[in-house]
């Protein structure tokens, strides 16, 4: 293994000499798992418009969504349907919208959010577009550290003890970017917990719930709406995931589960801006998931048989380059989820992804992981799932090379 920083420049000058094209920035799914739902196309013909007794081809059928859309969101998030509404494809963009209607007319129960101190906790390393959305809406962002089994909960707890403190918001399954979940005990002690807001509120982007690489080795998904309604906050809870990397990350079904008095609430205030969201979309991903072999479950086990390869040669390579002793680098090794979290011996992650691009290899940028590009300077979220297999390998072997130089470097000035 490579010591010196001569070694480490010539290693890279034969990198850089590949003339590589490589992309590791972005959690996509690939064509190959596209592929698995194209049969989504046609699901319906042009006589299929009509489900659970309403013409989808007309404005009525309801702000929550389409009946069998919603049993099939609850069912995912092992929730009743009268806990979920089914919107259009972007989970994200429901989680907007609360954040947004409780900025204006509160949460229930409570006052508007707006005109006073917002603060909310937020997991690092953690999603960028977290980041990026409540920064938007004017919140001050408060990291804790993400562990092994979910975010550190006595800084979270002591955050709380400010009323401005509105909630947190983070991944809790195979977290993003880190892949760790969220422990049944955390979850408990999370939905129990004791804050000077009375508002204060759970905002869960469980994304990755049913995201497992082997289906009879995985993480447990928690039910955040259930513990919350049993440790006496009922209202706690908002979780949200999406369709977007089960079938078309573009055309898919946003969902949201949590109390009957919080969806009723939200009800309300799409109604004001929305007469529905597509229903077509709903019944398309209904007639496709009833009619795959396993449904739901079967396609998702189809998916990790595609990416659990890629999230093998990760760990094979960077084990085989760079040692397991930590000289260079430690990284995360989830069971799900679509990405891995890189921590740099030192704190060079910039130069490493400035080297990588270099060499032609596209890695997300520095910072990306922390709030205001604020980190350490170690962490590089890794995202294999959207190329090919021999790509990745490639991609990592170009990576190790580019560790192996930024470090030594560093430790020669």
């Amino acid at each position: 293994m490579t010591t010196s920083v001569s070694d480490a420049r010539a290693e890279y000058q034969a990198l850089q000499a590949q003339g590589l094209q490589l992309n590791m920035q972005r959690g996509q799914p690939s064509n190959q798992d596209f592929d698995l739902s194209n049969r989504l196309i046609g699901a319906l013909n042009e006589h299929d418009f009509q489900m659970d007794g309403t013409d989808l081809r007309n404005y009525p059928g309801g702000i929550r969504g389409l009946p069998s859309a919603r049993a099939l969101a609850a069912n995912y998030l092992d929730l009743k349907d009268e806990n979920v509404i089914v919107w259009n494809n972007s989970s994200l963009e429901l989680q907007g919208l609360v954040l947004m209607f409780a900025l204006l007319h509160g949460l229930p129960g409570g006052r508007p959010w707006a005109g006073q101190p917002n603060r909310m906790i937020v997991t690092v390393p953690g999603y960028d577009r977290h980041f990026g959305l409540l920064e938007h809406l004017g919140f001050e962002l408060l990291s804790v550290p993400m562990e092994a089994d979910g975010p550190d909960l006595d800084a979270v707890e002591q955050l709380a003890q400010d009323p401005s403190v509105r909630g947190i918001v983070f991944v809790p399954t195979y977290s993003n970017p880190t892949g760790d979940s969220i422990s049944a005990e955390k979850a408990a002690r999370l939905a129990g917990l004791q804050a000077a807001a009375p508002d204060f509120t759970i905002f869960a982007d469980d994304a990755y719930r049913a995201h497992h690489l082997r289906p009879d080795d995985h993480d447990q998904p928690v039910n955040l709406v259930a513990l919350c309604r049993d440790a006496g906050f009922p209202n706690r809870a908002f979780v949200y995931a999406s369709t977007s990397k089960i079938t078309f990350a573009g055309a898919g079904l946003g969902f949201v589960g949590s109390s009957e008095d919080n969806i009723a609430w939200l009800e309300k205030n799409l109604n004001a801006q929305s007469i529905g969201p597509n229903k077509f979309e709903q019944a398309r991903h209904v007639r496709f998931l009833e009619g795959y072999p396993g449904g739901l479950e079967g396609l998702m086990a189809d998916h990790g048989r595609l990416i659990a390869p890629k999230f093998g040669a990760v760990d094979e390579i960077l084990t085989r380059e760079l040692g397991t002793e930590g000289k260079y680098a430690s990284w995360t090794t989830p069971r799900g989820g679509y990405f891995i979290s890189l921590n740099t011996a030192e704190p060079v992650a910039a130069r490493v992804i400035e080297l990588a691009g270099a060499a032609g290899i596209s890695l997300t940028p520095a910072g990306s992981t922390f709030p205001k590009g604020q980190d350490d300077g170690r962490n590089i979220r890794l995202a294999p799932t959207r190329p090919p297999l021999d790509e990745v390998r490639r991609a990592m072997e170009g990576v190790a090379v580019c560790i192996r130089l930024a470090t030594e470097e560093y430790r020669s000035r």
